[in-house]
């Protein structure tokens, strides 16, 4: 174990591997900005979706209850339940996918993470875990945390 590494629970064996996306919320500062346009357009009447380049080949495990994990300022800080993947067509004619969203964003555990561009898969045991509504955890700023949890204090 890396010096300065707190034991992270695994999940039991019998429990299937989950897999998940991450993405980066180009243009995004913090997660109440993410959580206030993808309300203004669920307010418009428009789908909660990302629209991406290419129809992700593993699809189905994804939606067997995975999630998109948004990196806003360099760490993976909330999810999005995946509902659902279609082929789709953006506005200039190109064609795309559509990744439908489940609306609710939820805070996780915020990891740092290195640049990449377009959307990497994430399997469940790598996932940071959710934060608990409320925790003192919750309510500080994401580097504050991420500090105290490098020192096993959270």
């Amino acid at each position: 174990m890396a010096m300065n590494a707190c034991p992270k629970p695994h999940p039991p064996p019998s429990v299937p591997a989950m897999l998940h996306l991450m993405k980066l919320a180009v243009g995004i500062r913090d997660p109440a900005e993410l959580r206030a346009y993808q309300a203004q357009r669920a307010a418009s009447g428009m789908p909660v979706q990302h629209l991406t380049r290419h129809l992700p080949r593993r699809a189905d495990e994804l939606l067997a209850g995975g999630s998109l994990y948004w990196v806003i300022d360099r760490a993976m800080l909330v999810r999005q339940r995946i509902t659902a993947i279609t082929p789709s067509t953006r506005a200039d004619g190109t064609a795309c996918a559509a990744i439908g969203l489940d609306p609710a964003v939820i805070a996780v555990m915020g990891r740092p993470v290195k640049a990449f561009q377009g959307w990497r898969y994430l399997r469940g045991e790598d996932a940071p875990e959710d934060l608990v509504a409320g925790s003192a955890e919750a309510d500080m700023p994401h580097a504050l945390a991420q500090r105290l949890r490098e020192l096993c204090l959270l």
